[in-house]
């Protein structure tokens, strides 16, 4: 390693992680104050809080805003080296741009390494305990109700119902179609159904079962009926953030799960996935822009471009969580969607590189 990268790349990393402190401490000081409320209700100490929450929390926010904290990064330390004339007096010596932009994309593609390492195995456990912890005392959801659930149950049956407590073990508006080479063969609607915990079957109250064959439709009607299917409660009552908690591996196994029993929400698993591949590789990209964006030396000084530097993680922040909520609420080309920040962001820099005096 020569002297210009370790000269960078010790400013970079010492920049790197000034900022990623900095950010994270001012999002635990914001995140306590608007949950402190929940804390104070359910009568929560401080070693509760710490351990069982900010434990896993902080290493979960680490991970959402390295990227963001690399571009800060990069942007303040090449403004500094640029208006100290710095990358000038480089340029002089015969080092060209893209020579310059080497221990840059270097320190950018370690953190890459590190972070992906950290989202798909690491920041698995310690998203287990946070998301026990919300669920517990901040969120609540998990023992409400769920809606318009759809589970293939078997090759050729499907069931479907409305609504779903799980704290009961309960729903409403239930019906269990046979489908056969795209023709309905079968088919069970109940009004109401009921897990019975000891016989480990379910009872269908209200039922109707309307049977198709050939061009006749033959139709039975009853009170209550218990039936054995291959699902249980426990499939009805997965936490919605169970995807935030799956290592890289588990959570391909999960998403081939999913899919055999068409799930309706095999999109979030899939956003999730895209996810921990696109945010890592964010850092390369955020860190090529702020190295064009902050090499030139300005007459206004170094404000000037830390404010624009500002101003775009701010944007490829809203981007990211704009593409991430259109994905997850079942849009269609979901990599596409995910990866959608990285590729616009890539192309603006790309064009601002070919801008860039060199």
């Amino acid at each position: 390693m020569k002297l210009l990268d370790r000269y960078i790349l010790k400013k970079f990393f010492y920049s790197f992680l000034l900022v990623l402190l900095m950010l994270t401490a001012i999002i635990i000081l914001i995140d306590f104050t608007e949950k402190n409320g929940q804390f104070i209700k359910h009568k929560l100490g401080n070693k509760e809080i710490i351990d069982y929450y900010y434990y896993g929390y902080m290493p979960f926010i680490i991970n959402f805003i390295t990227p963001i904290s690399v571009f800060i990064t990069t942007v303040f330390v090449t403004s500094r080296l640029a208006q100290r004339t710095e990358i000038i007096a480089m340029m002089s010596s015969g080092v060209n741009f893209l020579r310059f932009l080497a221990p840059y994309l270097a320190g950018a593609m370690a953190i890459t390494v590190c972070s992906f390492a950290l989202t798909g195995w690491v920041l698995a456990n310690a998203n287990m305990r946070r998301v026990a912890f919300e669920t517990e005392y901040i969120d609540r959801f998990f023992h409400n109700r769920s809606q318009h659930l759809h589970i293939r149950i078997a090759p050729d049956r499907y069931f479907y119902v409305e609504r779903y407590r799980t704290y009961n073990n309960s729903g409403a508006n239930v019906t269990i179609e046979t489908v056969k080479d795209n023709r309905l063969l079968e088919k069970l609607s109940a009004k109401k159904i009921k897990w019975l915990q000891a016989e480990e079957k379910w009872q269908l109250q209200d039922w109707m079962i309307r049977k198709i064959e050939d061009l006749e439709e033959h139709i039975q009607l009853g009170s209550t009926l218990d039936i054995v299917l291959s699902i249980h409660p426990n499939d009805f009552s997965m936490n919605p953030k169970l995807h935030e908690t799956l290592t890289l591996p588990e959570l391909y196994t999960q998403i081939e799960v999913l899919k055999s029993q068409g799930a309706d929400n095999v999109h979030i698993f899939l956003t999730e996935k895209y996810m921990r591949y696109m945010s890592p590789f964010a850092a390369i990209v955020l860190t090529f822009m702020g190295v064009v964006v902050s090499a030139h030396k300005t007459r206004r000084g170094i404000g000037l471009q830390l404010t624009a530097g500002f101003i775009l993680a701010f944007v490829y922040i809203a981007f990211f969580l704009f593409s991430k909520g259109i994905a997850e609420a079942k849009g269609t080309h979901l990599l596409l969607t995910v990866w959608m920040p990285n590729i616009v962001f890539s192309v603006l820099g790309i064009i601002l590189y070919r801008l860039t005096p060199k």
